[in-house]
């Protein structure tokens, strides 16, 4: 069994990974038009420094929103999502720090508030995994990693975003196809993103009143850093080939989604998931 400090140490980032990875991912079609969508929002993504929360940063930028992004230590992948965002046209203040505390969750809530002078979106994004193939082997303090970074730091951003957001605002989170279908190998990663969808769900039912929409997207087999750091290369030539468009996604395809839950084209969606996924078909 793996101990817990000979685990791979991507939370809210996957080092070094995207410049090595064959293809490399794309961050967001090149016929993208953005059409200011989210002119004059500010959002905070955590894990925004690379694969899916780079994509998401890319596209709100090119919608016109303000960015912050939260990331643990990979200087080179936030700043280079910094500089995406200022490509496409918008500004990017990146927050190092550990989403596990929730002083820090606090501090860089507040951090964007004081850069930008508000927040209007809140995307719960950051996650690590650790394959096993038996129950057995999972850890507690393998389980304290996976829950502590993946569902904890939620109700964190969430608590001191509130004292900030108004009506109109959206709070988007991250879950996973396998909170719907689980998974042979990420029994304690799978748990945590079932807790995910419930808590979306229960969010939304609470902030209704105050009129904070509360969504989540459920990715499926996505080609991001965090697929080459985690499984071996037999598991990663066969990623994706088992859904029925017979490929992985890529983030490019999944950025859109987040925009559609945080702009007005969705202003009667709250409590729900997008399944973005290659065709899995999911209940619920």
């Amino acid at each position: 069994m793996k101990e817990i400090k000979d685990f791979p140490k991507q939370q809210q980032s996957q080092p070094g990974k995207e410049f090595k990875m064959q293809p490399e991912p794309e961050i967001i079609k090149k016929s993208y038009k953005g059409c200011e969508k989210l002119k004059d929002k500010v959002a905070l993504i955590t894990g925004g420094d690379s694969g899916i929360g780079r994509s998401i940063a890319v596209h709100f930028a090119k919608e016109g929103a303000r960015v912050a992004i939260v990331y643990l230590s990979e200087d080179k992948d936030a700043l280079d999502t910094k500089k995406m965002v200022e490509a496409a046209g918008s500004e990017c203040l990146i927050i190092e720090g550990d989403l596990k505390e929730e002083e820090f969750c606090v501090e860089a809530i507040q951090k964007t508030v004081q850069k930008f002078g508000k927040l209007n979106i809140l995307v719960n994004n950051a996650a690590i995994q650790f394959p096993q193939e038996e129950p057995e082997e999972v850890s507690p303090e393998q389980m304290k990693e996976t829950f502590g970074t993946n569902i904890f730091p939620y109700f964190f951003t969430v608590n001191e975003a509130l004292n900030h957001m108004q009506e109109g605002d959206t709070i988007i989170n991250t879950t996973s196809v396998t909170a719907y279908r689980g998974s042979k190998h990420l029994l304690d990663y799978s748990s945590t993103k079932g807790a995910i969808t419930s808590f979306t769900r229960s969010l939304s039912k609470m902030l209704a009143d105050r009129k904070i929409r509360v969504n989540a997207v459920a990715p499926g087999p996505i080609w991001t850093p965090l697929i080459p750091a985690t499984f071996d290369e037999e598991q990663v030539a066969e990623f994706g080939k088992k859904v029925p468009l017979g490929r992985p996604g890529q983030p490019s395809e999944v950025g859109p989604a987040y925009v559609f839950l945080a702009s007005e084209d969705s202003s009667y969606i709250t409590g729900q998931v997008i399944h973005v996924n290659g065709g899995e078909i999911i209940g619920g």
